[in-house]
């Protein structure tokens, strides 16, 4: 579930391995190029964290970062998150 603190849309997840955690950075990267609008994120074996934010607002949740993290929860959903 995202949480919004701080100015930032943030989630974490967590999948089977690493290889599934970067398939799923993989695809969100796709997302994230179509959309051109870019997730700051973090990856250790097999937990990814997501903090999205809009800059060019002036650092707060706008309807871009809601419209991205809609994106990223279906590609999460075909994994086993």
């Amino acid at each position: 579930m995202w949480q919004e603190k701080d100015n930032l849309l943030v989630r974490q997840f967590t999948f089977q391995n690493f290889k599934e955690a970067f398939a799923f950075m993989t695809e969100v990267a796709a997302i994230a190029e179509e959309l051109d609008h870019h997730p700051w994120w973090s990856n250790v074996y097999q937990k990814v964290e997501i903090r999205l934010t809009t800059y060019d607002a002036g650092r707060t949740v706008t309807q871009k970062d809601h419209d991205l993290a809609q994106r990223i929860d279906e590609v999460a959903g075909k994994f086993s998150v």
